[in-house]
């Protein structure tokens, strides 16, 4: 691994493909990402920088792409992402989360004593599907887990449907927005380039 570039950047996550996608097809698609690493072929670029983690790998006979896969790398890796996302949105099965953390290389455990230092940590979550409603279905059921999740420390559980029902309710008025802007047209921006949902959250530092 270089050590020369500002961030080691995780790609972590699963997606149920259409059955008809073969191993051709899914290596033009995850381009962006072996070409990035510097590779030839998805068969070179698939393999991790870090030796313990799996990689890049397609299983054929469950129709899934598992991705658990690190590249040295900089900022401008996001435009990467953005064509990987739209790429697997032509051949995902159903709506899947990607997340991506962008670790600081030159952050190390001393600088976490140091109050003055600041790392350049950053993380964020894509969202991919073969439609708007595929994506927007695995957003609400995120949102709906955490929402859960931070509610049940002081509710049970049972006291929480109406609070459900409000985020299907949220996400029934943008799928109905949506659908009404590509009546006339006009495809947000949101899901023009895969994106899906974007958050500046902090990950532990460790990779593993």
């Amino acid at each position: 691994m270089s050590y020369h570039t500002p961030f080691h950047i995780h790609v972590h996550g699963q997606v149920s493909l259409r059955p008809d996608v073969g191993m051709e097809q899914l290596s033009e698609v995850l381009k962006p990402l072996w070409k990035y690493a510097g590779a030839r072929s998805l068969a070179q670029g698939s393999v991790s920088a870090f030796e313990d983690e799996p990689g890049i790998n397609f299983l054929p006979r469950e129709h899934l792409l598992q991705m658990c896969w690190t590249v040295s790398g900089d900022d401008d890796f996001r435009q990467s992402l953005d064509d990987l996302c739209m790429n697997l949105n032509e051949i995902a099965h159903e709506g899947a989360v990607i997340e991506v953390t962008f670790y600081d290389a030159e952050f190390d455990e001393d600088d976490e004593e140091n109050p003055e230092a600041e790392s350049r940590d950053d993380f964020v979550m894509l969202f991919v599907g073969p439609t708007p409603a595929a994506i927007m279905q695995v957003q609400r059921n995120l949102l709906v887990q955490d929402v859960v999740n931070l509610m049940e420390r002081h509710f049970d559980g049972s006291e929480l449907v109406g609070v459900i029902a409000a985020v299907d309710e949220l996400f029934a008025q943008r799928l109905d927005s949506l659908n009404n802007s590509l009546e006339i047209g006009r495809m947000p921006r949101s899901f023009g380039n895969g994106y899906g949902h974007g958050s500046n959250g902090r990950k532990p530092r460790h990779l593993h």
